[in-house]
């Protein structure tokens, strides 16, 4: 059952999030070589906007993982808080 503040409660997978973030890297950095070796000037400057963009995602990921863990809660608490009556 859902209560409606599971955006305050989720959770994010920085170390799948850092591997994707490399990979989109990669090939954003190849694209926009690849374009640009080729001829192709507005599909090279959107493959350079999203090099970018991968770019900040990638230092906010790396950011998050050097602060460390933050507060964590365990196997027995409910990663909501349960509703206070059932239907």
């Amino acid at each position: 059952m859902r209560t409606g503040n599971e955006p305050r409660t989720a959770r994010s997978a920085l170390r799948a999030r850092f591997w994707l973030s490399v990979w989109g890297l990669v090939w954003a950095l190849f694209g926009t070589v690849a374009f640009a070796l080729a001829g192709r000037h507005g599909w090279a400057i959107a493959c350079g906007v999203l090099l970018l963009i991968v770019t900040i995602d990638l230092t906010v990921v790396l950011r998050h993982i050097r602060q460390g863990p933050h507060y964590q809660p365990g196997p027995g608490i409910p990663p909501y808080q349960p509703p206070d009556r059932r239907p």
